[in-house]
């Protein structure tokens, strides 16, 4: 492995150096003309007045040329970065290394996921029972842009089919194609018109998934609410698939699941009406016509079947925990007061995989991963020794597997692989990614900081070992806060070259994620959303109180849900940084919940339509709603896909227009919209260096920085 060595007194004394003539040579910005076409809507007696409306109509040529003359003036703005090629150098360079999957087991084949370096898209892999390798499926020959990407594939028990579902341009519409694993040879018809699905066989007769009716009007922004599992028998026509559940008024379900049991005999079915709390459902699929069984008939809990011994199931929930316990019961009679703990709730969160004849418990322990193995009568058989402090994942099989996987990573240390043996509970190294960045030369520290309202809040910081706490050091932070998604240790090969080039990269564990259970999910939510927004100012806040940086050199990034947070903090304390990065944002607050499956956010959020208290709350930290004239703004690079049919691009659309016409003074603020592209899973390698390139090369050049360190 070499050796990477960056003077980090040298860097920082040049970022000084240069942040003293950081408006000697501006990049002059001329905006496009955005006509505003005012919209009134009212709410609870008040007016709100909308004047890009029409930016929403993705389908409209007007805005489809509003998108080519924005994304010319930012791609003139970028081109005149002198570094932005290197850094693109730079990041081709750290990229182009092997990356290897964990591997599993299906059928008499071994499978895993392997990128050569710069490929656009991992290639499926298999080895036969005698070492033989081959190729099994390769996306990057789905398309020739590399912007198809395979998504989940799922085998029948005993290997010999397979289902697999691929994205086009980034949609989360995905196709479904079946083959026979031993030639290749496709079977049936390609399934279309398929969103937000799992794919679970009925032995090799058929499987499950779900879907939406396909909108009337857009197929980007149209509202789909109606979601519905179907069953599709191998050999018939997909207009013939059967509603197994939904479709009625009565059973209307934003998110439908299914999952057959290992031993085929039961269907569980899910049906949510938000992204938090679902009802639970059992049907014997060893009887014909079969009634469904009510296991759960409320929203007030998340529980999913995690493993089944005949008639006796093993469920996750946190009905009654917030931290989550897994618990027993009988399908004869499946409700809660019958059920019973297997693993019962911890202080910490709790998360499950089963394999090898074991359940392995993984706890988040102030967000870094804890592992302990249990055998299906609760007893502790062992914790599990980790390589290190980081992000554990894997520990799941096959119920008679004698060999399992598990992945480890942290903020400076890449993925790697290792084979646990779960009778002993030894393991060895598996795979190591041999990559041009020496993780020694760093180290990651986590601080807990103060809020605004006395809530301690973690936060790890990572940065060149040696690093001087002078306040001038270019400094990304990183959040998310919502939807009980939590935030631990994960090595980024963008983020790699982010601290080779003398950067610190903080991540905020904020409330509204899910690192300390329910509770800290439920203090982010709704009339609670403030705490979030509150937890990342004081991060930037404790940043600079510390001297990791100053505002002049303090970058704020997050997507999605983080794109909400980057654009109310920056709206709420433009002083605070110098950068900011809203990347695929929910940014109209007021109108999030009309398009595509939006509503099924208001768990979190809660929508403008629903009190008087409700709409003013979200008014009040709306981004699109709060940007204000005579506001001098950081320097802003929205980025957005303009395939993105979760968070649609509109969000991101009128967030720019409202800042481009209300900027004041010398800050710019683009808008980057990649074309083909959607919400994010599935960007080809090609397109995600590119993106890093013009993120970074725009970031340092707002903070003064004219030139890259020497290396």
């Amino acid at each position: 492995m070499k050796k990477v060595i960056i003077p980090i007194l040298s860097a920082v004394v040049f970022f000084t150096a240069c942040k003293k003539q950081s408006d000697e040579k501006m990049i002059n910005v001329k905006y496009p003309e955005t006509a505003k076409k005012p919209v009134v809507d009212e709410y609870f007696g008040e007016k709100v007045t909308d004047n890009y409306r029409w930016l929403e109509d993705d389908r409209s040529k007007e805005t489809e040329e509003w998108v080519k003359a924005e994304n010319k003036v930012t791609f003139n703005y970028l081109k005149q970065i002198p570094y932005r090629e290197e850094l693109k150098n730079q990041l081709s360079k750290i990229w182009n290394y092997e990356r290897v999957g964990t591997p599993f087991k299906e059928g008499k084949y071994t499978y895993f996921y392997k990128n050569d370096g710069l490929q656009n898209q991992a290639v499926l892999y298999r080895k036969d029972e005698n070492g033989k390798e081959e190729v099994f499926l390769n996306p990057n020959t789905f398309a020739e842009d590399g912007t198809t990407s395979l998504d989940q594939v799922s085998f029948t028990k005993d290997g010999s089919l397979v289902a697999y579902s691929i994205s086009e341009g980034g949609s989360d519409w995905r196709k479904v194609i079946v083959m026979k694993t031993e030639n290749k040879e496709i079977v049936g018809n390609t399934l279309v018109d398929i969103k937000f699905s799992g794919i679970s066989w009925k032995g090799n007769e058929g499987f499950f998934y779900s879907s939406y009716d396909k909108p009337k009007g857009s197929e980007l922004s149209a509202k789909t609410d109606q979601h519905k599992l179907y069953y599709h028998k191998l050999g018939t026509p997909q207009k013939d698939d059967k509603v197994i559940f939904g479709g009625t008024d009565a059973e209307k379900h934003r998110y439908v699941g299914g999952q057959v049991t290992d031993d085929g005999k039961y269907l569980l079915i899910s049906g949510a009406t938000s992204t938090s709390g679902n009802k639970l459902f059992i049907k014997d699929l060893s009887k014909k016509n079969s009634k469904l069984v009510t296991i759960i008939n409320n929203f007030d809990s998340d529980t999913n079947l995690i493993h089944n011994e005949g008639d006796k199931l093993f469920l996750v929930t946190n009905l009654n925990a917030p931290n989550k316990r897994v618990v027993t019961v009988n399908v004869k009679n499946p409700t809660p007061k019958n059920w019973k703990d297997l693993i019962s709730e911890t202080e910490n969160v709790l998360d499950v995989s089963t394999g090898g004849g074991y359940i392995f418990a993984k706890y988040m322990v102030d967000a870094v991963s804890k592992v302990k193995q249990y055998d299906y009568k609760g007893k502790l058989v062992r914790e599990v020794e980790l390589p290190g402090i980081g992000t554990a994942g894997g520990f799941g099989g096959k119920e008679k597997a004698t060999e399992l996987y598990f992945s480890f990573q942290n903020y400076k240390t890449p993925t790697s692989s290792y084979k646990f043996n779960p009778k002993n509970g030894k393991y060895e190294l598996y795979w190591k990614p041999e990559i041009d960045f020496n993780s020694d030369d760093y180290e990651s520290k986590q601080v807990f900081y103060t809020s605004k309202d006395g809530t301690k809040v973690p936060m790890i910081i990572t940065y060149k070992k040696g690093i001087e706490l002078n306040g001038k050091n270019p400094t990304i932070l990183y959040g998310y806060g919502g939807f009980n998604v939590s935030l631990t240790p994960r090595f980024s090969t963008a983020n790699a070259v982010w601290l080779n080039n003398g950067g610190i990269y903080a991540v905020a564990n904020l409330r509204g994620g899910g690192e300390y259970g329910k509770k800290w999910h439920k203090a982010g939510t709704q009339l609670q959303k403030q705490n979030v927004f509150d937890d990342f100012i004081s991060a930037g806040e404790y940043l600079i109180k510390e001297k990791y940086t100053s505002s002049d050199f303090l970058a704020i990034r997050g997507g999605s849900n983080g794109g909400l947070l980057v654009g109310a903090t920056m709206t709420q304390r433009p002083d605070l940084m110098k950068v900011a990065l809203p990347a695929v944002g929910v940014l109209d607050m007021l109108r999030y919940h009309t398009f595509t499956a939006g509503a099924g956010w208001a768990y979190d959020y809660g929508t403008s339509e629903q009190t008087k208290e409700m709409f003013n709350y979200l008014k009040g930290y709306s981004p699109v709603h709060n940007v204000k004239k005579g506001v001098e703004y950081p320097a802003t690079m929205v980025t957005t896909g303009d395939h993105d049919d979760r968070v649609v691009p509109a969000h991101s659309f009128k967030f720019a227009a409202e800042l481009q016409d209300k900027q004041t003074g010398k800050n710019p603020v683009l808008i980057r919209i990649e074309t083909n592209a959607g919400h994010g899973a599935g960007t080809p390698v090609a397109k995600i260096v590119q993106q890093y390139a013009d993120i970074f090369g725009f970031t340092l050049w707002n903070m003064g920085v004219k030139e890259l360190p020497k290396k």
